[in-house]
């Protein structure tokens, strides 16, 4: 074995999840190639953000992790054991939370403790310790259909942190939102993943919120989705209080943004892709 190969096995073997030349085909009378030769870990307490063009296949590549799909080529694991389904260690929130409008507000957060039979003692203190997290603690028994875009993304939020998951997937959660009310979940997010240690993947179109939430931001090309390039960035941990805002103006924020943008628009000019 090759000392990059070595090294590639050992990050493998450190990784709370790995692929390892994921590629997929979606089959129907005109194939189409999602990904290809994707290979990547997910370490432990990392926020991991995910950039690329519409169609490049990020979602693709989240629901493989998940265990929504299985890759038509290569091998998906964690720690160590092949994702065969989906499993309560990996938690799921998209841009459209799918709750629950027949049940309240606990209910909905409590969900997947119910299915999963843990004690109606332990899920109750749970439901509630996840709930003030979020700040939705005094929203408990309303509905869902009652609460604003912002709240109802808070309750899918601790509906998937309450079964205190390995790692946190989710898809364009912020997409649907106001501008105030997203820079306000970017908190609330940040915080959480601080306190949590939890293992984040999140997928966003937006180089702002990737920069100022990931510790490492990888972008993806073009259909059929790869892996172009990997910047670690640490302006997260410099955003906490009311001058969070401030990292966003630094000239080092600005200049690795123009650089993303550049690198985004220049390997997708001229192919019809969008990217906004």
């Amino acid at each position: 074995m090759g000392r990059t190969e070595y090294r590639r096995s050992a990050e493998a073997a450190a990784a709370v999840v790995a692929l390892a030349g994921v590629s997929l085909t979606y089959r129907s009378d005109q194939d189409v190639d999602a990904l290809e030769n994707i290979t990547l870990t997910l370490d432990a307490g990392e926020f991991v953000c995910l950039l690329g063009p519409s169609g490049c296949g990020k979602s693709t590549l989240l629901k493989i992790i998940a265990g929504f799909i299985a890759p038509t080529d290569g091998a998906a694991v964690m720690d160590g054991e092949a994702i065969t389904g989906a499993d309560w260690q990996r938690g799921v929130v998209f841009q459209h939370p799918p709750l629950y409008p027949w049940l309240d507000v606990a209910a909905n957060v409590k969900f997947g403790l119910k299915m999963r039979k843990l004690p109606e003692l332990e899920s109750q203190k749970l439901t509630e310790e996840y709930l003030k997290k979020v700040g939705l603690l005094e929203f408990r028994t309303s509905k869902v259909y009652q609460l604003s875009g912002g709240m109802k993304q808070r309750v899918a939020i601790a509906r998937a942190l309450v079964n205190q998951p390995r790692v946190l997937l989710m898809d364009e959660p912020f997409g649907a939102l106001d501008a105030l009310t997203r820079e306000q979940m970017q908190s609330l997010l940040r915080n959480i993943w601080r306190e949590s240690q939890c293992t984040i993947l999140f997928i966003t179109h937006d180089v702002d919120e990737a920069l100022s939430l990931g510790t490492r931001v990888l972008v993806m090309s073009k259909r059929p989705g790869r892996i172009i390039k990997e910047f670690r960035p640490d302006f997260t941990h410099s955003m906490i209080g009311e001058k969070s805002n401030r990292s966003r103006y630094t000239p080092e924020f600005l200049k690795l943004r123009e650089e993303i943008l550049d690198l985004i628009n220049n390997y997708t000019k001229g192919d019809g892709c969008a990217y906004f």
